[in-house]
């Protein structure tokens, strides 16, 4: 009966790295030729038209963005509306014949500088033009804070969401930063949170899963 056991679970284990591996394969076909991605269009407070750029890595395997005026705030020298930015980016990105992607991963980073009892929160969604938009992640932050900080999301293989083969769709991503006094004295400091970048070193990194598409 042991005997029995053990091959049974060795056949299942053999199965599982089978399926892995195809899994793997399928999802590790990098395109040879060089990706390009354009900004289509840039809406929010937290970007106006300019502020934001965008690169791919060299392997095709990422591609960062970087903001120069993301910044929400509360407290002195804030206006009512700043303690909420946020940014809305449309990008073309031009995918060789026979290939998709998939976004599998995203680190956000930034500065913040919260006062005993503030509270932060950086929240993220991104979607193809005419799919549902993926569900926003968040991910707070207490004071006192005074450091760069970092947020990731990552999505497992079964749950990807691919670009539609042999159709142009956008690319959309909405970011947010929001700022709370809390329990701070907003009349006696201040308290901010940034998304952007004044020497190009802090940015936006989304990682690329890659696959040939089926043929029809």
């Amino acid at each position: 009966m042991s005997r029995a056991l053990f091959t049974g679970g060795a056949t299942a284990a053999i199965l599982a790295s089978l399926l892995a591996a195809q899994n793997a394969s399928a999802v590790n076909h990098t395109p040879p030729d060089k990706i390009t991605i354009d900004i289509a269009t840039v809406n929010g407070s937290g970007c106006r038209p300019g502020s934001a750029a965008v690169a791919v890595s060299e392997d095709n395997t990422a591609f960062t963005v970087t903001y120069s005026e993301y910044l929400a705030k509360v407290g002195v020298g804030a206006n009512p509306t700043d303690f909420r930015k946020n940014c809305q980016l449309n990008l073309v990105v031009h995918v060789p014949q026979g290939f998709t992607y998939a976004v599998a991963s995203a680190d956000y980073r930034g500065f913040a500088s919260l006062q005993p009892g503030a509270t932060a929160m950086q929240k993220a969604s991104y979607y193809f033009q005419g799919s549902p938009d993926t569900a926003a992640r968040n991910h707070p932050f207490k004071g006192p804070l005074d450091d760069n900080w970092q947020a990731s999301d990552s999505t497992e293989w079964g749950q990807l969401v691919w670009a539609p083969c042999g159709v142009k769709r956008n690319f959309n991503i909405n970011t947010e930063v929001r700022v709370n006094a809390g329990t701070s004295d907003p009349k006696k400091t201040t308290s901010f949170m940034t998304m952007d970048s004044t020497d190009g070193d802090i940015n936006t990194v989304y990682r690329l899963t890659w696959k040939e598409c089926e043929e029809s």
